[in-house]
């Protein structure tokens, strides 16, 4: 599966435009994460518990919206984006979407 943020894949053509795709995951830290977060924020510096998360939460997202383009019959996303959102304290959804298209 070829998944570009671009508008289509450099050196294929479009074929077929399939319609939107999206995966999405909503996440909350660990009690334990959200204390060593609060530490590193009186402190400073990155909070690496909190980096892992978003970093699981995206691939995830990513590999969920790949699945629905695959069970729609495409070969590409095109037009990746990531959106994030807050839910409830401490509580943050992340979604990845695109178009599924095919290409030759």
């Amino acid at each position: 599966m070829i998944v570009v943020t671009t508008d289509a894949v450099p050196g294929k053509q479009t074929l077929q435009t399939i319609g939107i795709v999206r995966g999405n995951t909503v996440r909350a830290a660990h009690a334990g994460h959200d204390m060593a977060a609060w530490f590193k924020n009186v402190v400073g510096g990155e909070i690496e518990e909190y980096t892992k998360l978003l970093a699981e939460s995206r691939e995830q997202a990513l590999d969920r919206m790949i699945a629905e383009a695959a069970a729609r019959g495409a070969n590409a996303v095109v037009g990746v984006r990531f959106v994030t959102s807050e839910i409830a304290s401490g509580c943050a959804e992340l979604l990845a979407y695109g178009t599924a298209v095919r290409v030759g």
